[in-house]
């Protein structure tokens, strides 16, 4: 793995961690905090969160160098496009299905999501670069 890798990884998890406390701290925190089907424990395992973090923003790095094309900004905009919704929709509509949450906040929550994974593929472009074009 490149140094372009290890310093785009910290970037999109940094990044990550921002949005994460952005979208479900001040966004959607009332909206959650308003649920009652919590586990009692909750605040001992909040150690989870950064962990999945790390690993999740390891991996959406680690595929996103593996089919980089150099294409700049359209390129992360468009990968952060299609691991939000692949992520987001199950995510979100999952838990609408097996969750009582309303679903105006399970649309909220899928919306915010893909943007979330836009952001962080934009990223990971900005980190990447745009490919010089051929014959420069």
């Amino acid at each position: 793995m490149t140094k372009k890798f290890w310093m785009a990884f910290i970037a999109v998890f940094v990044t990550a961690i921002i949005l994460n406390m952005v979208v479900y701290g001040l966004v959607l925190g009332s909206a959650f905090s308003s649920l009652r089907v919590w586990r009692t424990d909750m605040q001992s395992l909040q150690w989870i969160y950064p962990v999945i973090t790390l690993v999740g923003s390891f991996f959406f790095t680690l595929v996103f160098s593996k089919g980089y094309e150099g294409k700049g900004i359209a390129e992360g905009i468009r990968y952060g496009l299609y691991i939000g919704i692949w992520l987001s929709i199950g995510m979100a509509y999952g838990t609408y299905a097996m969750v009582d949450v309303p679903y105006g906040m399970t649309l909220e929550w899928f919306i915010l999501g893909v943007l979330m994974y836009i952001v962080m593929g934009v990223v990971a472009s900005l980190v990447y670069g745009k490919k010089p074009a051929q014959g420069s």
